[in-house]
């Protein structure tokens, strides 16, 4: 079975919060409650970086170890759901969750802020498939649809991916060699960042320039 895993490149993300808006629209997510969230560090300053975050459906879930009634489980894809019928509202998995993803619904003091909730990778929860119950609680199962989560294919950039995470360590991989022999023509100028041919052992060029 695929292992389902985020991965969003800060080369590629433009802070344009589709992904925020999609998931919002899809999961038709309580308002006050972001699923997924841009995070930008140096804001205006050089070295500026934008990340889209959510739950991470960490291997080793730290939610799911804190929760006092086991209300996290596991899919066969890899994806960390919750069930909102035994969830109390402790707030263990949103103290433990080094990404911030488990969230109260409701402001107030504890007990009274309602069920967490969270990102599902799209893939609803543990009622029946595109039933009304699962949509009114946990949003889209377009895991269940043969599809992906809406956030990444509404990314314009391709900054946010998701889905197999072999097949996204490749595309990782890949942008990562590009952008390692692209490095030689940064700091100069347009006219001369165009690779030249090596050199031969006579000092003359292997290839007409």
């Amino acid at each position: 079975m695929a292992r389902m895993k985020f991965y969003c490149d800060p080369e590629r993300c433009i802070e344009c919060n589709a992904c925020v808006t999609a998931c919002k629209n899809e999961n038709e997510v309580p308002w006050g409650v972001n699923r997924r969230r841009v995070v930008t560090i140096n804001d205006g300053d050089e070295g500026e970086r934008s990340l889209s975050v959510a739950c991470m459906h960490c291997s080793d879930a730290p939610c799911a170890t804190v929760c006092p009634v086991d209300c996290f489980y596991t899919t066969q894809d890899g994806v960390v759901l919750h069930d909102k019928d035994i969830c109390i509202g402790c707030g263990y998995c949103f103290y433990a969750c080094p990404f911030g993803a488990p969230q109260f619904p409701e402001d107030g003091a504890f007990a009274t802020r309602g069920k967490m909730d969270k990102c599902t990778f799209c893939a609803g929860g543990p009622e029946s498939d595109n039933s009304s119950d699962e949509h009114r609680k946990y949003g889209s199962n377009r895991l269940a649809e043969g599809k992906l989560p809406l956030c990444a294919e509404m990314c314009s950039t391709k900054a946010l991916l998701a889905g197999d995470a072999d097949v996204i360590s490749d595309v990782y991989r890949s942008r990562i060699i590009n952008r390692s022999a692209s490095v030689m023509a940064r700091g100069v100028s347009y006219r001369e960042s165009s690779f030249r041919a090596p050199k031969n052992m006579s000092g003359k060029s292997s290839s007409k320039e």
